[in-house]
């Protein structure tokens, strides 16, 4: 007794000190895709020196006024933008750099740049800036604060709720689930302890190395964070209450109870974590560090969700004994199981075993045809990014803003690109720029020019200012000048992308190109590239970890090739229903990698908790009967653990973030393909037709009991 009660004792501090961190997770993280680029990229090289020119690493924001009736804006309405403007130049929180009034070439409309300080909170300050502007803003004038500081306010807006409803309607998927499948009170609490708990002491290890510099964190690595941790502490919890509950029946003491089936969940359970945590440690060999930092901070999370399930949970169980599955505690019942011979002689899951050992041929050939014919969407994907503008579901002031920005200036404005070229290259640089469709205008930051930069044209560096002005001198750094090229479209759409990608080839290495636009090129460049190295990296280690649990060769392959098949099938799925269902703009490059690093990693668990079942009863009974033992067996548990693993990830969708939203419905629906069709149908079928050569070539192939 002296044990259990440390254990618990420990995990109660453990959740204590990580409880507290909960809602300060935004002191130690970024949402700034530029912070996660990998160094090498031209858009990071930019980003570097970008401040020593402009002075202030400043967040630009984009106000635009419009006409309400399209009409030209009077002199009464600019005067009053004016004085607008300025009084919303000393809200707290805005730079001193902030622009005058630009009136468009058609007279309906007005933006001004307002340097929003990154210290600040950029929410908040964008928040109040829009409402002062309103509030001050004429008659017939409407106001939208759009920009890279109106897209990150929409971000942390939309990523606000992680810590709140997020994680509410995770745990309530989970408890009604399990209240429902146990038809207990206490036990489903017992369970959602266990994972509450793994999650505050892996948040306060996570927080304190984000604070420290060793990790990157963002809204969206903390949102998979928790759903991980939750779902994958859960499913292994399941699996030991289910054995300790078979234990109970042929064990009078609690106690022999817990470690026999401690004994019996500990292989699975480290095998299925182990598998999880190899799959998302292949990330760090990922270029972008959105990747390659979610690879250490879900494997922590994986790691206390394991640990909590063999430590926390055994020592509640053995609390509460018989009385945590009240009302239905499992009796002491010896000679019932010998009866039984350690298996139920009715149900729905014998049922089901009796008839894939009568026809198991053609349920494996029809399970896989269908699942193929799913598969075929994977076509449909359009995965080869989106528009910063699109990555948040729902209703974006900062997108209707750019929308009406473009209607009456030039796309691209407020978000230039940045060109970082040689002094002496800075006129053939900009007349090369100014030579591409897709780029509006020319200048250079020059800091005794009123506006900070001066426009440059075939015929040199202009004054900004009236006749007569003198040209303004460029900002020189280290023998650099840094360009910024007004874009024709909208910063974040594929032409803007495409007019990045063509001045980068004309320019042939001789300069940087740095910026939004550039950022979001590179991003989906280190996307792709980290997608076709991990996902065959994630394969073969999966695979190796499967044959040393297995003693197989075969049986590991056959797993993989199912579980790749179901994957194909939920992208498959996923990809018809976003074009035609939700009709979503497309997917992030990293949308496939996630996908499969999450769906493969965790769907073979279903296939590790049901294969050591089958390979303990296979040595006992022989293969095809301990086909039929195994499944029927675990059958109800690995359902249940499926089903959490599913709301868990389903609750990510509660988050109005594109990414998330999509990951949610892959993962979900695959979870539910693995759970119901490749493990309680193909691996089954395939595996009983196979007979005991799925062994091959451990001696459990050769031998009697193989068979």
């Amino acid at each position: 007794m002296f044990l259990p009660a440390v254990l618990i004792v420990l995990w109660f501090a453990g959740a204590g000190a990580g409880g507290p961190l909960f809602g300060k997770v935004d002191e130690v993280s970024s949402n700034d895709q530029t912070a996660y680029l990998p160094s090498s990229a031209d858009a990071t090289a930019v980003r570097d020196v970008q401040d020593d020119f402009l002075g202030s690493d400043s967040i630009p924001a984009i106000v635009v006024f419009s006409s309400a009736d399209g009409s030209a804006l009077s002199d009464e309405q600019l005067s009053a933008i004016d004085t607008a403007a300025s009084d919303a130049a000393a809200l707290p929180g805005i730079g001193d750099e902030s622009s005058p009034a630009i009136p468009s070439e058609d007279g309906q409309a007005v933006q001004l740049f307002v340097p929003i300080d990154a210290d600040a909170e950029v929410t908040e300050v964008v928040e109040q800036l829009g409402e002062t502007l309103r509030d001050d803003a004429p008659a017939g004038v409407d106001v939208h604060v759009t920009g890279p500081a109106g897209f990150t306010a929409d971000l942390a807006a939309g990523f606000a709720g992680i810590d709140g409803i997020l994680l509410l309607v995770a745990l309530l998927a989970v408890l009604v689930i399990l209240v429902i499948v146990y038809r207990s009170l206490l036990l489903p609490l017992v369970v959602l302890s266990t994972s509450l708990f793994a999650l505050c002491v892996a948040l306060f290890v996570v927080w304190h190395l984000a604070d420290a510099g060793v990790l990157l964190l963002s809204g969206q690595t903390q949102g998979i964070l928790f759903i991980l941790v939750i779902g994958a502490a859960t499913d292994y919890s399941l699996l030991l209450v289910a054995r300790f509950r078979e234990e109970l029946r042929v064990a009078q003491d609690r106690g022999a109870a817990i470690l026999a089936a401690i004994k019996g969940s500990f292989e699975p359970i480290l095998a299925s974590g182990g598998t999880v945590i190899v799959g998302l440690l292949c990330l760090l060999l990922s270029d972008l560090k959105s990747n390659s930092t979610l690879g250490p901070v879900a494997a922590i999370g994986i790691v206390f969700a394991m640990l909590a399930a063999l430590t926390l949970l055994p020592a509640l169980l053995f609390a509460f004994g018989r009385a945590a599955y009240w009302p239905r505690r499992p009796k002491f019942e010896p000679d019932v199981v010998a009866a039984e011979n350690g298996m139920p002689t009715r149900g729905l899951w014998r049922r089901l075993a009796e008839v894939i050992r009568r026809h198991p041929r053609p349920i494996w050939i029809v399970t896989t045809i269908v699942l193929a014919l799913g598969a075929v969407g994977v076509a449909q994907l359009q995965a080869s990014g989106i528009p910063q503008s699109d990555l948040v579901v729902g209703q974006s002031e900062a997108r209707d803003g750019q929308a009406v920005l473009g209607e009456h200036f030039p796309g691209g404005s407020g978000s230039p690109a940045y060109i970082l070229v040689d002094e002496d290259r800075l006129q053939q640089t900009a007349d090369t720029a100014l030579a591409q469709d897709g780029i509006d205008s020319v200048a250079v930051t020059a800091e005794d020019s009123p506006s900070g930069t001066a426009p440059v044209t075939a015929d040199g560096i202009q004054a900004f200012g009236p006749p007569g002005t003198p040209a303004a001198e460029p900002t020189v750094r280290d023998g650099k000048v840094l360009l910024q090229a007004t874009l024709s479209d909208a910063a974040d759409s594929d032409a803007a992308a495409e007019t990045i990608t063509g001045l980068r080839a004309e320019l042939d290495g001789t300069a940087l190109v740095g910026g939004v636009t550039a950022t979001a090129v590179d991003t989906n460049q280190a996307s792709i590239h980290d997608r076709n190295l991990i996902i065959p990296l994630v394969l073969g280690v999966i695979l190796v970890i499967l044959m040393l649990l297995l003693r197989s060769v075969l049986a590991p392959v056959l797993l993989i090739l199912t579980t790749v098949l179901s994957f194909g099938t939920a992208l498959g799925v996923s990809a018809l229903v976003f074009n035609h269902v939700l009709d979503f703009p497309g997917a992030d490059p990293a949308v496939p990698l996630y996908g499969f690093v999450f769906l493969v990693a965790l769907g073979i668990d279903y296939n590790i908790f049901l294969m050591t079942r089958v390979r303990e009863e296979s040595r006992r009974h022989g293969t095809r009967e301990g086909i039929l033992r195994g499944l029927t067996i675990t059958g109800g548990v690995i359902t249940s653990a499926g089903l959490v693993l599913a709301a868990t990830f389903a609750a990510l969708s509660v988050i109005p973030i594109l990414f998330l939203v999509q990951i949610a419905f892959i993962v979900a629906f695959g979870v539910l393909l693995d759970t119901f069709i490749v493990r309680s149908l193909l691996v089954p079928a395939l595996s009983t037709d196979i007979g005991r050569a799925i062994w091959w070539p451990s001696k459990l192939s050769r031998t009697e009991n193989g068979e």
